[in-house]
C-alpha cells in the first residue's frame, strides 16, 4: 500500500470513527419535545403550584420530554412558544395575557400546538372569549374540599386509560357557569356523592378537543399539594399532556406546523 493510499485508508477510518461517536452520543438523535409552565396568577395563587411544577418536571424526566417554567408573559413571543409541543396553564388565575400576547398564543395553537389546563386555568382570563372556548369552562363556585365519586366516561383516551372507571379521591371540586359545547367529555362527578354540586346531570371535570387547529386538554383536578403526590392524578395529567403534544397511544410525537 502506498503512502498516500495508506493515508486515505485511515483518514476515511477516522471520519467514519467520527460519525459513530457523534452519533452514538446522541448528537444527531432527535431531542426530546418541550413544554413551558405558565403559573403567572392575578387572582387566587395556589399553594399546590410548587408542588405541581415538581411532579410535572420529574414526569418529563422519566417520559422524555423537557420542561420550562415562567410567570413572565413577556416570554409569550412567537420565537419563544415555537419552541414548546405544548404550554401548561398551571393554576393560573385573572388576566395574565395582554392583547399582544394573547394574539401570539392564539397563533401558537393555529398552528398545531398544544394547550393543558390545570384546575383553576377556568378561573383565567374571563373577558377572553377565545380562551374560553380554548380552555372548555369557565368557573363559577366550589363547595368545600372534600372526597367525591369520580366516573371516567372515555376510557380510552390517554388521560384516562390508566385510571379506574369509579374513582374515588378527595379535591376542590369545580362548579362552571359555562361550557364549550364542543368539549369532550373524559371525567365526570357524581354529584350525589359529595355536598355542593351544582351542574347537575352529567356534571363533568376533564375533557379535552380539537380547537382553532391545536389541540386542548384541561382538568379541574389538582387544588391540593397532595394531589401531586397521587399516582393516578399524575398518569392523569401526564396523560393529558401527552395528547396535548400530540403523542398518540404509542408516544409517537407529531411535529408543530411552525410556517
Amino acid at each position: 500500500m502506498t503512502t498516500n493510499s495508506t493515508l486515505f485508508y485511515f483518514r476515511h477510518l477516522l471520519l467514519a470513527g467520527l460519525f459513530m461517536l457523534f452519533f452514538t452520543t446522541g448528537t444527531f438523535a432527535k431531542a426530546n419535545p418541550k413544554v413551558l409552565i405558565f403559573f403567572k396568577t392575578a387572582g387566587f395563587h395556589h399553594e399546590s403550584i410548587p408542588a405541581g411544577i415538581d411532579a410535572i418536571i420529574k414526569l418529563g424526566e422519566e417520559n422524555k420530554f423537557d420542561v420550562d417554567t415562567t410567570t413572565n408573559a413577556e416570554n409569550f413571543t412567537e420565537e419563544n412558544l415555537k419552541q414548546y409541543a405544548a404550554v401548561i396553564f398551571l393554576n393560573t388565575s385573572g388576566h395574565i395575557l395582554e392583547d399582544e400576547q394573547q394574539l401570539i398564543f392564539q397563533s401558537y395553537i393555529q398552528h398545531g400546538g398544544g394547550f393543558v389546563g390545570i384546575h383553576s386555568a377556568t378561573d383565567t382570563e374571563y373577558e377572553w372569549n377565545w380562551y374560553g372556548r380554548l380552555v372548555g369552562a369557565y368557573f363559577k363556585n366550589h363547595p368545600e374540599i372534600q372526597p367525591a365519586t369520580l366516573k371516567i366516561v372515555d376510557p380510552n383516551h390517554l388521560a384516562t386509560k390508566a385510571l379506574p372507571l369509579t374513582w374515588k379521591r378527595t379535591d376542590e371540586w369545580f362548579n362552571f357557569g359555562w361550557y364549550n359545547d364542543d368539549i369532550k367529555f373524559l371525567i365526570v362527578i357524581d354529584e350525589g356523592s359529595y355536598k355542593g354540586g351544582k351542574n347537575g346531570g352529567e356534571h363533568p371535570l376533564s375533557w379535552y378537543h380539537n380547537f382553532d387547529g391545536g389541540r386542548s386538554f384541561y382538568t379541574a383536578l389538582g387544588h391540593t399539594i397532595e394531589s401531586y403526590s397521587e399516582p393516578l392524578f399524575l398518569k392523569h395529567i401526564l396523560g393529558g399532556i401527552e395528547y396535548a403534544m400530540g403523542r398518540d397511544a404509542n408516544k409517537q410525537s407529531n411535529a408543530r406546523d411552525d410556517h
